[in-house]
């Protein structure tokens, strides 16, 4: 929390520039602001803005229904969706994505994704590694803790890393963290206590008993600590913090209503019940969720995550698909057109997955069952080579039959995006060992 109060030292209206940051944890496990900046500062700030959004697909979305259809295949296997024709002459998806269809000149497919460990658990899809493999004390990394280990913040006022995912019922399914590189490089969560502990929570009553006292207070605390914080490294970090609790620009981002309704109404209307079973456990369609991504990676953000709905049917595929899938369409059409439209899409990269494919043969249920053998990726921006397909599967879309692309080959190709060489970029672990990010450093040389 942010305590206005203390012993006078002549800062602002007697209050103490060493009692006054009494900050919460931010979400990161009671860490003070201050020591977050610097420790987030030990790398530097790159002189470029790159950044990445990750949306992930929990519970293993259905390669054959959305991406990569086989029409020929017997009934068993290829469902009941038709594949249409896209923007790029040859290319063919899902019926239920024409938006993205429409933009395929934009987008770029890997159909013959592997190395998937088959667990539900978004780990692998975060951080690029397996969960069962060997590793450091503390656990890996997610991209976007790493990301701001080395890059740094764009903004003091932004968090590097930001996951805008809902809580979900089944844990492993939530978007991970900073592993050995600790709390200081955990990510912000807007929902709950972090946004809580964006708030002036206690106040003096008596000199700040209304709302806009308390502005015009805050206001004229900022302008007086402006001009009389020393210039010292410690006294430093503890403006950054002051910045981030003071700006603007965080929430702002976060903030649609100051977003062109024109623009709002393109990403859809959020649907936390789209499954009929979401809204209890966390398995929403907010389309909002991949507006506030782009203002986000605008205003700062190197990373941003989020989660969308949920596609572990085992039962009734092609009913729920007949309501997600529409949905996930739109939202990342209306992403990348609005990075287009902005001029972001060679500064920004779009990853669309999940954890591992669902089976060729249609279950008893009506539904398809865990499928790690092979699955698909959407990736749009990024300055990378759209408008194309990469690898491919077999008849029955069960094997990577043409050029099998590792799952760590899309993270050395998402940080050669970011200016991250894979191959010559190490970490310290808590140990003080050097740990590459990951062990594949061969990039989608098709992309690049």
């Amino acid at each position: 929390m942010l305590r206005i109060a203390g012993d006078p030292l002549h800062l602002c209206d007697g209050v103490s520039r060493r009692s006054f940051l009494q900050i919460g944890a931010l979400g990161l496990g009671g860490i003070g602001l201050p020591q977050l900046l610097s420790a987030q500062q030990q790398s530097g700030t790159a002189s470029s803005h790159k950044a990445v959004i990750m949306v992930f697909l929990a519970g293993g979305p259905p390669h054959q229904d959305m991406l990569d259809l086989k029409p020929d295949a017997p009934a068993e296997v290829r469902g009941e969706f038709n594949p249409i024709d896209t923007r790029v002459p040859g290319i063919q998806i899902s019926e239920l994505m024409p938006r993205v269809a429409g933009m395929m000149d934009k987008f770029a497919i890997i159909r013959s994704l592997v190395g998937a460990e088959g667990r539900h658990d978004s780990f692998e899809c975060c951080t690029g590694h397996h969960f069962r493999g060997n590793q450091p004390q503390g656990g890996w990394p997610s991209l976007g803790s790493a990301l701001g280990r080395l890059r740094g913040p764009v903004d003091p006022a932004v968090p590097p890393y930001v996951d805008l995912s809902h809580k979900m019922a089944h844990d492993p399914w939530n978007i991970k963290g900073a592993g050995f590189l600790g709390v200081s490089q955990s990510p912000f969560r807007p929902d709950g206590p972090s946004m809580a502990n964006m708030t002036l929570s206690e106040v003096n009553s008596e000199r700040l008993d209304a709302r806009a006292n308390l502005l015009a207070g805050l206001d004229r605390f900022r302008r007086r600590t402006d001009k009389e914080l020393s210039a010292g490294p410690a006294d430093s970090f503890t403006e950054q913090a002051l910045g981030v609790l003071t700006s603007s620009r965080l929430v702002e981002a976060l903030d649609l209503e100051r977003e062109d309704p024109r623009v709002r109404a393109r990403y859809g209307k959020d649907n936390p019940d789209v499954l009929g079973y979401s809204h209890d456990k966390g398995y929403q369609a907010m389309m909002s969720r991949f507006l506030q991504a782009r203002r986000l990676v605008e205003a700062g953000a190197r990373c941003v995550t989020c989660s969308f709905a949920h596609f572990d049917w085992h039962g009734n595929n092609f009913g729920n698909a007949r309501k997600v899938v529409p949905l996930l369409d739109q939202g990342v059409a209306a992403l990348v057109e609005d990075l287009h439209e902005r001029g972001l899409e060679d500064d920004v990269t779009v990853l669309v997955w999940g954890e591992f494919g669902r089976t060729p043969k249609i279950n008893a249920r009506a539904g398809r069952d865990h499928w790690p053998s092979v699955h698909a990726a959407l990736l749009a921006g990024g300055g990378m080579r759209t408008g194309q397909v990469i690898g491919a599967t077999n008849g029955l879309a069960e094997t990577a039959e043409d050029r099998p692309v590792h799952m760590q080959e899309v993270f050395a190709t998402v940080y050669r995006n970011l200016g991250i060489d894979v191959a010559q970029t190490t970490i310290p672990d808590n140990n003080g060992r050097p740990q590459y990010l990951v062990e594949r450093h061969d990039v989608i040389h098709e992309l690049v």
